[in-house]
């Protein structure tokens, strides 16, 4: 027995996000039993550079490890759907990378199967988990910003704006036929919705593929990183970038972007809230502080402190203030939620984590984004 109470995971993936969430359960301090890679080969060279002990040869083998309680999904997204439908049969709890799946029919059939099964399911949207977007859910939900109004925002990079930029992601049969909305988007979309407490009904969207063409590299290359050697021009239709309004209950409206072929914009997703009383508006790449907007009363700027936020903000918060929390603690920050609840045996009421009905509402956005892209007019978000 651990000091995790026998709790041990493994993790299927082993890229750049895979390689986040062994940080982070090693931060836990819960032990990774093993990995899985794309083939026996790569497993086992990245989990000797990792420093775990296993390697699994296939998704067969790390089930029958008794050793392992948890799943994390780290697989590019086609596998997403196979691989947890095997998870949840095999009895694991799982937390999967988003986008859920590739299609709505696939996370409906997700979300069943999840319920089904009894254990715990989440979708790693760790954006939420930034100390600061609990602060503003907190305020939101108190009533701090009034009635909602408006909400705009991006989420922007560039590591694909070359044409010799390249990664699976741009292959519509293994990233699913949205990009830059089902990668990026959906974080963005996700974030505010978890912030308002409410999801947008309609979408209005304009998508754009400026790159048609692009050099894809005879060898393998890595999320993040340049390609070398031979190439081959093949042709790409997933989206560079989209545009997309938004509709909400009661009235209120959004407006977002999303792009992967930003100059300099290395990752950076904004978002800005504005209601009838205040506004408030945060910065991916400026995570520790919180802009707050007044009509008759100086604007404020609220550094992450604990001391200084609401019960919401100072619960997700980890280190002291002026200590800047980033990406990887937002994985910390999540996967210590996640893992509480995995031990009590069940979703505490106040959890934070997205759920597999999360990621399925997402699946469901990208699919009216697509629908409405292609007939140029309002299209509501299907409900469930």
């Amino acid at each position: 027995m651990t000091a995790t109470g026998g709790i041990a995971a493994a993790v299927i993936g082993t890229g750049f996000i895979g390689t986040v969430h062994v940080g982070a359960l090693r931060r836990l301090g819960i032990p990774v039993a093993g990995v899985l890679g794309s083939s026996g080969a790569r497993g086992r060279e990245r989990a000797a550079a990792l420093g775990v002990a296993k390697a699994y040869d296939s998704l067969e083998a790390l089930l029958a490890d008794p050793a392992v309680t948890v799943v994390h999904v780290t697989s590019p997204n086609e596998a997403h759907y196979p691989q947890v439908r095997a998870i949840l049969a095999a009895g694991r709890h799982v937390i999967c990378e988003k986008p859920l799946a590739m299609t709505a029919a696939q996370s409906a059939e997700m979300v069943r199967l999840a319920a089904a099964s009894g254990r715990i399911a989440a979708v790693c949207y760790n954006i939420r988990f930034y100390p600061l977007n609990q602060q503003a859910r907190g305020m939101v939900a108190a009533g701090e910003l009034g009635e909602i109004r408006l909400v705009t925002g991006h989420y922007h990079q560039d590591w694909l704006s070359r044409d010799t930029d390249w990664n699976w992601r741009l292959e519509a049969d293994r990233g699913g036929a949205l990009r830059s909305v089902g990668d990026i988007g959906t974080h963005w979309a996700d974030l505010t919705s978890h912030i308002l407490g409410m999801r947008p009904t309609e979408v209005l969207a304009d998508l754009a593929t400026f790159l048609p063409v692009r050099k894809r590299p005879t060898g393998p290359v890595e999320t993040f990183s340049a390609a070398a050697g031979a190439t081959e021009d093949v042709p790409v239709r997933t989206d560079d970038a989209a545009t997309i309004l938004l509709r909400y209950p009661g009235g209120a409206r959004g407006a977002f972007t999303t792009s992967q072929v930003s100059p300099g914009r290395k990752n950076s997703l904004t978002w800005d809230i504005a209601g009838a009383r205040a506004s408030a508006a945060w910065d991916s790449e400026n995570p520790d502080h919180l802009w707050i907007g007044h009509r008759a009363a100086p604007n404020q700027i609220l550094q992450r402190d604990a001391a200084l936020m609401n019960a919401a903000g100072a619960a997700a918060a980890a280190l002291p203030g002026g200590h800047v929390e980033g990406f990887a603690d937002s994985f910390h920050a999540l996967f210590r939620q996640v893992y509480r609840d995995i031990a009590a045996g069940r979703r505490d009421p106040a959890s934070a984590w997205a759920t597999f009905e999360d990621g399925d509402f997402e699946m469901r956005f990208c699919e009216a984004v697509m629908q409405s892209a292609a007939a140029g007019r309002w299209t509501p978000v299907p409900a469930r």
